[in-house]
């Protein structure tokens, strides 16, 4: 893969391994009635390692992605991948509880390997065509999210949820081989050390309205989206469905279907207008959530609004991503340390308010909560839009 000259090939790859390697973040979402049950803890309790593991994976976003503009990028992504492997090995042998939820923040800090990959990726795609690229990665990506609430469901049915963990490091082994084997070498665009990469992260948060708005408009699109997934796992598992992890799991599948969405989406953003995306992505969340509280004993309304929350989340996500990467190709990873820290902050505490929420009101006020999270993210984009605006006629006056 050279400069500027990314194949459909090499992109496909790319994904696979975004895809494959995301996936360790969230196998334990239909585990968590397992784990409750081996250390006899209430189900709300052991859902803590899915809100620990996003923590973690906030932290290496902001302590390790910024890295990938001062370290060489492939020799980074194999050695947190090799992270990654001893981490979950940890977590498939943890003797007790607290162990399971110091390698669960482990592996969400280990994971981070596709937000190096997507900088990358974007750093050798022609300009015309990043929107597609992302796109693209993009669709790995959510395939991994999704597939692999089903296969960690089904794994954990069958074999117990130890053998996930086992699994998933195997899967990570091979990742690193071939890796180490496709990865170009790149060269740091940062010249400086560590501290005054750190600074330079925290200058564009506060210098650039564009990255702010979009990091506010992902991390609250992506609290709503686990906050479902976390309690859909309760959900299921209680009456009148009385679902096990096997079937909860294969839900995974429908939620798969809406990263067919994201290279259109992609598409869509190179050269147009991407506010029409990010709102329209909104609007189907919201959509979706209205569909979820009138679910009741069936279930034709969740699996519709599962494909319909995540083709509204790509929208918005894939969108944002296109336009913090278009805006200073030298600091992409630093963009997307604000970006993605943002995200899996948002994605965390999404968590921790769906358990809550939970514990309070059970699924309708989980799907009312979310609603009323989804209504204030419509609001700020109009608002800040509207900034914008005000901002730009401002300036016009004044040249």
């Amino acid at each position: 893969m050279e400069h500027k000259h990314l194949g459909k090939g090499d992109t496909a790859f790319m994904a696979a391994c975004t895809g494959l390697i995301v996936a360790n973040i969230y196998y334990c979402q239909p585990l968590i009635v397992l784990i409750a049950k081996e250390w006899a803890l209430p189900e709300s309790a052991a859902g803590r390692v899915t809100y620990l593991t996003q923590i973690g994976y906030a932290l290496g976003l902001l302590l390790i992605v910024p890295m990938g503009d001062i370290l060489e990028r492939r020799k980074q992504i194999l050695l947190s991948t090799g992270c990654s492997v001893v981490a979950l090995l940890l977590a498939a042998t943890a003797p007790n509880f607290l162990t399971l939820q110091i390698a669960s923040v482990l592996i969400g800090i280990s994971s981070i390997v596709p937000q190096l990959i997507l900088p990358l990726a974007a750093h050798l795609t022609a300009d015309h065509k990043r929107g597609s690229t992302i796109g693209t990665i993009m669709a790995g990506l959510l395939v991994g999210i999704l597939a692999s609430r089903s296969l960690s469901g089904a794994i954990g049915s069958l074999y117990g949820w130890r053998a996930m963990y086992y699994i998933a490091a195997g899967v990570c082994l091979v990742l690193m081989l071939l890796m180490r084997l496709r990865f170009p070498k790149s060269q740091p665009s940062f010249k400086g050390h560590y501290g005054h990469l750190m600074k330079s992260v925290a200058h564009y948060a506060m210098t650039q309205p564009l990255l702010r708005q979009a990091a506010i408009t992902n991390a609250l699109s992506f609290a709503v989206v686990s906050a479902f997934w976390v309690t859909m796992v309760l959900f299921l598992s209680r009456a009148p469905f009385g679902f096990k992890s096997f079937e909860i799991g294969l839900f995974g599948l429908a939620g798969a279907a809406g990263a067919l969405a994201a290279p259109l989406v992609g598409k869509i953003s190179d050269g147009r207008d991407p506010g029409n995306n990010i709102i329209i992505g909104l609007i189907c969340e919201l959509l979706s959530f209205i569909g979820f509280y009138f679910t009741g004993s069936g279930i034709f309304l969740l699996l519709a609004g599962i494909i319909i929350l995540d083709v509204g989340h790509q929208s918005v996500q894939v969108t944002n991503q296109t336009i913090i990467y278009s805006i200073l190709p030298e600091a992409r990873n630093r963009f997307n340390t604000v970006f993605m820290t943002s995200t899996f902050i948002g994605g965390a505490t999404g968590s921790a308010l769906g358990l809550f929420l939970w514990n309070i009101g059970q699924w309708p006020m989980v799907c009312a909560g979310c609603s009323g999270v989804i209504l204030v993210n419509i609001f700020l984009f109009f608002r800040n839009k509207a900034k914008a605006a005000r901002n730009a006629e401002l300036a016009v006056q004044k040249a």
